[in-house]
């Protein structure tokens, strides 16, 4: 594998850090006290084409491969953990469902929208009490002529409230039945579509967590994604790239918590030499930044399979598992060498810590990655 950075990948780093910096990073600590979700801020990475990364040109996206994207969600979670979670979950979720299993019609009418942040996507598989066992969601679609009729509520959905457009996975079957669920695309002006509680959170505080309600919400046939039945079969699929994105927003998560970490144990002196000089600090250092490298290698290597085609779903479980945990440890040692300055809110570490925990549970729990991992190696 030859994971050599080409000029264009480092062009988008470049511009994407710009970004961070300019727009992101001096409203941070405003946008996770407040839980705001600057809508705005996603207009603008719409118009930069980071809200279509992998979309291609001809449907009004960037057209760039995985490979760019990690690096986008990468050097946005650098800074803030919020805006690259809900970067990713617009880009590999809604969006990229819609580009790989919508039909011509859905992707002409869909993809321009989101691409260019005309709309924001949301998409809704997690319910109250079906989780990681989503063969038993509760939320239903029923034929009606040439019509579904949707009934039940989704939980934990990335702009539940703000999203112009979901995707919708509803059971067609029988509850555990086999080929049960079916995709939708369902728009925030249909009648019977609600958004519900937002929920009040540790860290992301800023990407909007809610639920999304369905209340007798008649949509045509027209709306449905690929053959009934297939819908968990195509959320796998889409779960797999999206636990690249994942692993993507762990790396820039423990990237930052790394650069914070380096630049304030040289800054810090004690007994009259900076902190970084002790082998307690530079040894915390010295495995994060292995532990770092270790976890983009593995989300590389996912992206190059992802790009080539190939089977690539143990080494994106991999990807995510490692880089998730990763950003764990790597944000809590960096709050250890702040010491008590890394517990208080005006330094950027504790934000760190408090943003990666979601990295090992979102799209897909530790334990769940380890499942999936472990049915893999042992076919």
């Amino acid at each position: 594998m030859n994971f050599e950075t080409s000029e264009i990948t480092r062009q988008v780093a470049a511009s994407t850090r710009d970004f961070a910096q300019q727009y992101i990073k001096p409203y941070v600590m405003k946008w996770d006290e407040s839980q705001e979700f600057p809508v705005a801020l996603f207009k603008e990475l719409g118009k930069m084409g980071l809200m279509g990364v992998l979309v291609p040109e001809s449907y009004g996206g960037a057209g760039l491969s995985y490979f760019e994207y990690v690096t986008v969600i990468q050097e946005i979670s650098r800074v803030c953990g919020s805006i690259g979670l809900s970067l990713a979950a617009h880009n590999s979720l809604c969006t990229g469902h819609i580009l790989a299993f919508g039909n011509e019609e859905q992707k002409q009418r869909y993809l321009p929208k989101l691409a260019t942040a005309e709309w924001i996507g949301a998409w809704g598989l997690t319910e109250a009490n079906t989780g990681s066992d989503a063969g038993n969601m509760q939320t239903t679609a029923t034929r009606d002529g040439d019509h579904w009729v949707l009934n039940g509520t989704k939980n934990w959905i990335t702009h539940g409230i703000s999203g112009d457009v979901a995707v919708v996975i509803a059971r067609t079957g029988e509850p555990r039945s086999k080929d049960n669920a079916t995709a939708f695309i369902v728009e925030r002006t249909t009648a019977g579509f609600t958004g519900g509680r937002k929920e009040n959170k540790l860290g992301m505080r800023s990407s909007e967590t809610a639920e999304m309600i369905f209340d007798n919400c008649r949509i045509p046939d027209s709306n449905r994604m690929g053959e009934i039945g297939h819908g968990f079969k195509q959320s796998l699929k889409v779960l797999d790239g999206g636990r690249i994105s994942i692993a993507a927003l762990g790396l820039g998560i423990a990237k930052g918590a790394l650069d914070a970490a380096i630049k304030y144990s040289k800054e810090r002196h004690q007994f009259d030499q900076p902190i970084s000089n002790f082998q307690g600090i530079s040894f915390k250092l010295a495995d994060m930044a292995t532990e770092i490298e270790a976890a983009e290698l593995l989300t590389l290597q996912a992206c190059d399979l992802k790009m080539r085609g190939l089977p690539m779903t143990k080494e994106a479980a991999m990807a995510k598992y490692f880089a998730s945990e990763v950003a764990v440890r790597s944000s809590n040692e960096a709050v250890q060498v702040f010491g008590g300055y890394g517990y208080t809110k005006d330094f950027p570490v504790e934000k760190y810590y408090r943003d990666s925990k979601l990295c090992t549970i979102g799209e897909g729990t530790s334990e769940i990655q380890k499942l999936v991992i472990a049915r893999e190696i042992l076919k």
